[in-house]
């Protein structure tokens, strides 16, 4: 078990770049793919992004594909989604949750667990 706290999020104009972070507690998060979320209001909860345990490989929903980049560093048990180009329709809270390595390539909701409590995100037009 991880536990995750989301940070970086805030206001930005379309265009505009956030970086996000999560921080991971337990000395078990290099055992696990870690991926990102988001949910914008009135809406179902997104995959975005996915990472290897070792940082190797991703993967990404077809939107934020040459707009956003998800990395890792396990000295620091620290995700990141680093986020450029920001559109309107970016706009969401954003999660990380912590995915079995054995179910890596999914982007599936259900199969990711840890939650964090989530980033607002806000994309002014």
């Amino acid at each position: 078990q991880v536990q995750l706290v989301e940070s970086g999020g805030g206001l930005v104009q379309a265009g505009g770049s956030l970086r996000l972070s999560c921080a991971a507690s337990g000395r078990t998060f290099r055992s696990y793919a870690m991926g990102w979320f988001r949910q914008a209001p009135g809406k179902e909860r997104e995959f975005v992004a996915a990472i290897s345990w070792s940082g190797g490989t991703s993967y990404y929903v077809d939107s934020v594909k040459g707009r956003f980049t998800i990395s890792r560093d396990n000295a620091k048990n620290t995700v990141y989604l680093q986020m450029n180009n920001l559109k309107p329709e970016d706009t969401a809270v954003y999660y990380c949750a912590a995915l079995d390595n054995r179910l890596y390539g999914s982007s599936r909701a259900a199969d990711f667990g840890s939650w964090g409590q989530g980033t607002q995100v806000t994309v002014s037009s």
